[in-house]
């Protein structure tokens, strides 16, 4: 049984609760991440805890009081559920002030929520799909203009994952005027004339923490990056194509829309970045 975290207190997973008027679960009132762990040690945790301090201040909302300890309750779930490879969910809410209102709750009299748990992965950084590669359908980007915040707003994202499951697909990428914005869980990339196209930073997309390592590392090797939208069309006719995010690191599209990127098969680029991005985050681990 896992151990998990909630407001304070380490406690077995079948004894956590949270207050039923809850923001995060009447509004969506909040906001989280998800760090990967690679031999036991946190991926890119830096990096997750500013976009955490980010996402709180865009929305107006108090940090909780053991924010400036959640590097020792992220190392303490891990070592007490004995993650070698996996995640830990952290999500911060607006609490709950004993009943609904659109308004929000006085914050010096209400507390934020604070929840934690792992996710044991083997095999996280080995993983099937890195070899044989997603497919993935496109889909109309219907979600809220903010989708730079990373909120619990997951509905529209996990509606995609089944649009996709039902066309035999593994993901779907999200259209907006044409262009693609990201994945349901991942930011989006092609790769044409040996070159690495994603869609810039903006409101339009999350500003990804595995996307930001990835690019340094692709620069530093030299390679050729550029950040603009590109469009569908651009996608079905690049040479590869690819997703990043801490969960699936860097992944090869192999296929959108039923038909093949490239040859079909991963790409030698997604398969280096991959390999770079593995190696240099483990070398910074914590």
């Amino acid at each position: 049984m896992r151990t998990v975290y909630v407001n304070g207190d380490y406690i077995p997973e079948t004894e956590a609760t949270v207050s039923i008027f809850d923001r995060g679960f009447l509004m969506a009132d909040g906001v989280y991440e998800v760090t990967s762990v690679l031999g036991g040690k946190l991926i890119d945790f830096d990096g997750h805890l500013a976009r955490l301090e980010r996402s709180l201040t865009e929305l107006d909302m108090l940090k909780p009081a053991a924010f400036d300890d959640l590097l020792d309750i992220h190392r303490e779930l891990v070592r007490v559920n004995e993650i070698d490879e996996g995640m830990v969910y952290l999500q911060i809410t607006r609490g709950s002030d004993g009943d609904r209102d659109f308004v929000f709750p006085d914050p010096e009299t209400t507390e934020p929520t604070i929840v934690l748990f792992t996710q044991s992965k083997p095999g996280l950084a080995n993983s099937p799909a890195a070899r044989t590669g997603l497919k993935v359908i496109s889909i109309p980007d219907q979600r809220w203009g903010r989708r730079d915040i990373k909120t619990v707003q997951l509905l529209y994202p996990s509606m995609g994952k089944m649009m996709a499951k039902a066309q035999g697909a593994d993901d779907a990428w999200m259209i907006e005027d044409g262009h693609v914005t990201e994945g349901t869980s991942n930011n989006a990339y092609i790769v044409s004339g040996g070159r690495i196209v994603t869609r810039h930073l903006s409101n339009d997309i999350l500003h990804g923490i595995t996307r930001a390592a990835v690019l340094r590392f692709a620069r530093e090797a030299q390679m050729d990056v550029e950040e603009r939208a590109f469009t569908l069309d651009e996608a079905k006719q690049a040479d590869e194509a690819f997703v990043t995010s801490a969960s699936t690191f860097v992944t090869p599209v192999v296929e959108i829309d039923g038909a093949p990127v490239g040859s079909g098969t991963p790409g030698p680029i997604a398969a280096r970045l991959r390999e770079i991005y593995l190696d240099e985050s483990l070398k910074s681990a914590i």
